[in-house]
């Protein structure tokens, strides 16, 4: 007789607004979730997909699909599933404070035994390999320009000026599209106004792309930017 199926939430994210609009990458994330669900007897209750730029990568207030699925994870009594541990993040402070949250963590990658001691360990790992090809990519961009080497692509003022509008549209365009699920769900519960959302989005910890609280206005301009 099979033993009965046990309940997950699963959370896939890129991260970038390019890998996010190709689908690069989620595919073969949910790929190895339903691979360890299946292998370990559990089911997929819910799946949680955020598509979140390099700005405030480890901040959890950018990242509200994972706010997301941690409450459905306590509401469920269930863990939470990624495939790779850097679907989180590399940054141990952030692991820890998702430890802190006390909704357990499964990493298919590193299999059903991985606690949070060696989830906390796999992170330094990660944040100190980060760290170390960040020191090789200065010293060797420091060599070139000792050796005479002109580095970068100047641009003038007004391409950089356009450059970084481009880029805070893109960031505004992934929050949008992270947070956008949320607030149908509010409207699919009854809640309609804009006002009203807000209150029920503050009261569920979402934030803002700011870190902040919600408006009447900030949730119309993410209707808006959706229509």
């Amino acid at each position: 007789m099979n033993a009965p199926s046990r309940p997950l939430v699963a959370y896939v994210r890129v991260s970038t607004d390019r890998q996010g609009k190709s689908g690069l990458g989620l595919e073969a994330q949910r790929a190895a979730i339903e691979q360890f669900a299946v292998a370990h007897s559990y089911e997929i209750a819910q799946t949680f997909q955020e598509v979140e730029t390099a700005k405030g990568a480890d901040a959890l207030d950018r990242r509200p699909q994972l706010a997301a699925a941690l409450a459905a994870a306590r509401k469920l009594r269930c863990p939470v599933i990624v495939a790779k541990l850097d679907r989180l993040s590399r940054d141990v402070a952030f692991i820890a404070g998702l430890m802190a949250q006390r909704v357990p963590f499964i990493v298919a990658e590193l299999g059903a035994d991985a606690d949070p001691f060696m989830l906390h360990v796999y992170a330094a790992l990660a944040q100190k390999e980060r760290e170390l090809i960040s020191q090789r990519t200065k010293a060797a961009l420091k060599a070139k320009k000792e050796a005479g080497a002109k580095l970068g692509n100047p641009k003038n003022l007004g391409e950089a000026s356009k450059a970084g509008a481009a880029s805070n549209a893109r960031e505004a365009d992934a929050f949008a599209a992270n947070v956008l699920p949320i607030i149908r769900s509010v409207q699919a519960a009854g809640t309609t106004s804009h006002r009203a959302i807000a209150e029920t989005l503050n009261a569920r910890a979402v934030r803002t792309a700011r870190g902040g609280a919600w408006s009447a206005v900030q949730v119309g301009r993410i209707l808006a930017r959706a229509a």
